[in-house]
Formats: structure tokens, C-alpha cells, sequence
């Protein structure tokens, strides 16, 4: 049974066990269901959560279990010589890309079930029957290659089997414990808020431990970049020239100066747009303007970063030379090229300007009515309320946005690429063209590096030093929001 039509039967079992446990704990209190100890939806939402939790738990289990046992099944299969030859991740990328290839065979009629286990590549181009019906392999398919995806698909279907039995003795085994269990006194309603007060602590467990293991993940990195490298000469250094081939310069400055560059520009040009913008549609704008304004505006964060990358390059950059390049309409000879920070940051500000206006729209809406009022009773102007009361009460959520926005900034990357260009220097210069440290952490990643290079192993460096500021941009955050919202309270 394929993972979708799984999933339906669980969705079917559940709801089959709402009308079950409904009719069953009416039935219990004689057909009046003010004998029972909760309302009847909640021994209803009970049966489902006893079919739909322990079953999904078992199927994610499952997921994420079965392909680490089926991967250490078959790296027993792969031979040292072509271990060496590559590395043993790539060997069984191949092996499940022939093993799908197998499937889509299999699926399409284009091969039997029986041909597909018994085929040999010395009687068969497999690369070829399998290129003829879409899966394109870079490289003629090995014997070993070949048995070891062969292997693959008898351990994927016998698991897959295995996982349907289990998830539906599952399925079954809650649905008969909670209809056995639902009488008249069964107290329901407890029993059920505590699985969902279970279900929200799991979901928040979740997002700790995902920023938990990215934290360590990056950690564990960083150590073994440090080991390599010395860490004075990335934090303190002052050239940033990685070589692969040894003798490079890892010295963060310039990367983290061109971040802040262009992260201030962009700021410059979102905040004060995107807070007049939010304080014109919030307080003076009619119901009709702002129908129509809001979503226009609000438009803007649903374009791409590499169209406003492309925007940047082929429109902003051209625009500035004309303006301050050679020959241009004021007669300066400030910018050599399109790519340049001010480039970067302009069109960074445009793309962050709908995050503040939209936080800050929400934010000035949410500031109590009563405040405005008590100001305009005292005989304030709309202006003097605007500026003397509703901005400093809604300081604190203004100062979110803008660490939001901020956080936008300083994470971007595609724009930076296309319009701030590679060059990792120091300078004052907004005119020239720099790099961000997002933009080199791309670089070093997709490069040809062993991860066991300094070379390689940067990029978690910087990723941590970004994650480190980043943290204690909050924590001031923080500290600010408190202050103002104590003298509000």
C-alpha cells in the first residue's frame, strides 16, 4: 500500500471513530447525553486522536528508521575499490537513483517485476533501457551498482509492507482500546485537552531542538575549522583571498563590513518608507485606500530574491552609472560598474519595505483605541497623537520589526551576489563593489573542497559568527522592548 493511500485509511479509521465513540457514549447514558461526564464530541475527538496519534508517530518512526536500516544493509555490499574510487554517499545515491529507475520501470510495464530482479548489466544496457523512459544516470551502471539496487528494492518493498501492517495494527489497536474504553463516566474532555496539550508540547520540542541542531551542527564545524585555522587571523584579519590549492588569508572583516554596509543602506531605505507607509494606511488613509493600498504594497514580499537580483543588475546598476559613473549627468567618476553596495542596498530596502510597513501596520492597529481617544479629548491634534502617543506605544513592536527587517538584511543573499558583486574588500566607499558573508558562504560551499579543508569548513565559521550576532541583536532587542513596555503598562 503506497504512504498516500496509508494515510487515507488512518484519516478514514479516525473519522469512523468519531461517530463511533459519539454514538457509543450516547448509547452508555441511556440516550441522554446530560448523563454524560463530557459533551459528546469529546469522546467522538477522543477515538480519533487514540487512531490518529500513535498511528502517525509510528509512520514518522518508521520513515526516518527504515532507510538508516536499508542504507547499512547495502553499504555491506559496496566494495572497498569503489569506496576509494569515490565516497560511500555518492555510491548509494547511485544505487537508490538505479533502484527508483527500477521502480519507474517496473510502473510503466516497461520491464516485469521478475525482469527487474533478475536483470544483468552484462547481458543488458541498464543506462540505456533506463535513459529510454526518463531516469538519467551519469555514469554506465556497475554490476555491484546494479545487485546492490536490486538488493535496495526487495529490502524497500519488504519494508514498506512491514510499515503498513504495523501503522495499521496501530490504527486498529487505538480505535478498539478507546471505543472499549468510552462508557458515560469516561472523563473525555481531561483526556483529550491532555493528548493536544501533548501534541503542542511536542510541536514546540520540535522547534528547540531544530535551532538546537542547527546551533551544535555548526558548533562541531566550527571546532574542527579552528583546529586548521587560527581563529585571531579570522576574526582580526583584514584579507579575505581562500586558495585551494593552500596559503589562503580567512579574515572575516571585510566580509562582515560589507554586510553591515549594505545592511545599513537597505535599512535606511525600509524603515522610514516602511513606517510612514504603515502609519499613513493605519491612521489616516480611508477604508478604501487602504483596501487597496496594503495588498499592493504587501506585494512586494512575494517576489522572488532573484528577480530583485535581476532588477538590481539590469536596471538600478545601469541607472546609477548613468548617474554617477563616467559621463554621466552629473559629471562624476564615482562608480566603475553596475555592481556596487549602494546598488545592493537600494534594491535590498525596496524588497525589506513591505516586512516593516506590514509589521508595523499590525502593530500601530493593535495600540488601544482608548489611548487616541483620551489624546484627542485633551484637546491633541491627530498629529500630536500620532507622534506623543500611539509611536511610543508601539515602540516596543516598531523595534521588532525592525530587528525583523534587519534579519532580512543581513541574511540575504541572491540580491548581494547580482548586485553588490564578489569582491571581499574594505572601503568607504558605497560605490564599490563588495561581498556579504552569506554571499561566501554559497561560494565555499559549492566549490570542489574536501570538507575537511579550512576552505570548505569556513563557511560554518561564518555561519556561527552571523549566528553569535545575530543572538545579541536580540538580546539588546530585548532589553529595549522591556524598558519602553514597563512605562506603559
Amino acid at each position: 500500500m503506497s504512504l498516500f493511500f496509508l494515510l487515507l485509511v488512518i484519516v478514514g479509521l479516525a473519522a469512523a471513530g468519531f461517530f463511533a465513540g459519539r454514538i457509543r457514549a450516547v448509547a452508555s447514558a441511556g440516550g441522554d447525553a446530560r448523563n454524560l461526564h463530557s459533551l459528546p464530541g469529546y469522546y467522538g475527538w477522543h477515538v480519533s486522536l487514540m487512531v490518529l496519534v500513535p498511528s502517525i508517530l509510528t509512520l514518522c518512526a518508521w520513515l526516518l528508521i527504515q532507510p538508516v536500516v536499508i542504507n547499512s544493509q547495502i553499504s555491506g555490499m559496496i566494495s572497498q575499490d569503489a569506496i576509494a574510487k569515490s565516497s560511500l554517499d555518492l555510491v548509494l545515491s547511485d544505487v537508490r537513483r538505479v533502484a527508483d529507475g527500477l521502480d519507474l520501470a517496473v510502473s510503466s510495464g516497461v520491464m516485469t517485476d521478475e525482469q527487474a530482479r533478475s536483470i544483468r548489466t552484462e547481458l543488458t544496457d541498464v543506462r540505456g533501457r533506463l535513459g529510454d523512459i526518463g531516469v538519467a544516470l551519469g555514469s554506465d551502471v556497475s554490476s555491484e551498482t546494479l545487485r546492490a539496487a536490486q538488493s535496495y528494492r526487495e529490502l524497500a518493498s519488504a519494508g514498506n509492507m512491514l510499515r503498513t501492517l504495523l501503522v495499521l495494527l496501530v490504527a486498529f489497536g487505538g480505535l478498539a482500546y478507546a471505543v472499549l474504553s468510552t462508557n458515560k463516566d469516561f472523563r473525555a474532555r481531561n483526556r483529550v485537552e491532555h493528548i493536544v496539550m501533548g501534541m503542542l508540547v511536542c510541536a514546540a520540542s520540535i522547534a528547540i531542538l531544530t535551532t538546537a541542531g542547527i546551533f551544535f551542527s555548526l558548533v562541531f564545524n566550527t571546532v574542527e575549522f579552528f583546529k586548521l585555522y587560527p581563529a585571531a587571523d579570522f576574526f582580526f584579519g583584514m584579507t579575505w583571498s581562500p586558495s585551494f590549492h593552500g596559503g589562503s588569508s580567512l579574515g572575516i572583516v571585510p566580509l562582515l563590513w560589507a554586510t553591515f554596509y549594505i545592511s545599513i543602506i537597505a535599512l535606511s531605505v525600509a524603515v522610514p518608507i516602511g513606517l510612514f507607509a504603515a502609519i499613513y494606511l493605519s491612521e489616516y488613509a480611508s477604508p478604501t485606500v487602504r483596501s487597496v493600498a496594503k495588498p499592493l504594497l504587501e506585494v512586494l514580499a512575494g517576489i522572488p530574491t532573484i528577480v530583485y537580483g535581476l532588477f538590481a543588475l539590469l536596471t538600478v546598476g545601469p541607472a546609477l552609472v548613468s548617474l554617477f559613473g563616467e559621463g554621466g549627468a552629473f559629471g562624476l567618476n564615482w562608480m566603475q560598474g553596475g555592481t556596487a553596495v549602494v546598488t545592493a542596498g537600494l534594491v535590498m530596502g525596496i524588497m525589506i519595505i513591505p516586512f516593516m510597513s506590514s509589521l508595523s501596520d499590525d502593530i500601530i492597529n493593535a495600540v488601544p483605541q482608548s489611548l487616541r481617544d483620551g489624546s484627542l479629548g485633551l484637546g491633541a491634534t491627530h498629529s500630536e497623537t500620532v507622534r506623543k502617543v500611539i509611536l511610543p506605544a508601539a515602540l516596543p513592536g516598531i523595534v521588532g520589526a525592525f530587528l525583523l527587517s534587519a534579519s532580512r538584511a543581513v541574511g540575504e543573499t541572491m540580491i548581494v551576489v547580482m548586485g553588490a558583486g564578489a569582491a571581499a574588500k574594505f572601503s568607504l566607499n558605497p560605490f564599490e563593489a563588495m561581498t556579504t558573508v552569506t554571499a561566501k558562504i554559497v561560494s565555499q560551499l559549492t566549490g570542489d573542497a574536501d570538507f575537511a579543508s579550512p576552505e570548505a569548513l569556513v563557511a560554518f565559521a561564518l555561519g556561527m559568527t552571523l549566528f553569535v550576532i545575530t543572538l545579541g541583536l536580540n538580546i539588546i532587542a530585548l532589553y529595549i522592548v522591556r524598558k519602553y513596555r514597563e512605562q506603559y503598562e
